[in-house]
């Protein structure tokens, strides 16, 4: 059964950095995407960044796009989300997923596209 492991988080200054990392296991095939979804309080679930580990397309928020970047380790099955310029508004639960996903195929994530998410972590920003 397929498992996600997610690791980072935490709380930083507006304009600071943070590394989020989700490791897979139980699976054998690389036609899987890795990614974040996000949800801030009170707010709808947004999709934040996947990555295919098959060709390492990827796919980013507009919201998130020059300020983000998304990477893969094939060999660990591990996504990483390096996260920079930060803003308050970044501020929420971040859920690793993954699904059978052509990133090259997708204009922006959809939550129903990914059948396996991880338990969640806490990115704050502020000062």
């Amino acid at each position: 059964q397929l498992q996600l492991v997610e690791s980072g988080g935490g709380l930083v200054q507006p304009g600071g950095s943070l590394r989020l990392s989700c490791a897979a296991s139980g699976f054998s095939s690389n036609y899987y995407a890795i990614g974040w979804f996000r949800q801030a309080p009170g707010k709808e679930i947004e999709g934040v960044s996947c990555i295919s580990l098959n060709d390492g397309t990827t796919n980013y928020s507009d919201s998130v796009k020059g300020r983000f970047a998304i990477s893969r380790d094939n060999g660990k099955k591990t996504a990483y989300l390096q996260m920079n310029n930060l803003k308050p508004e970044d501020t929420a639960v971040y859920y690793c997923v993954a699904g059978q996903v052509v990133v090259s195929a997708i204009s922006s994530m959809v939550a129903y596209h990914f059948d396996h998410w991880g338990r969640g972590t806490q990115v704050t920003v502020s000062s």
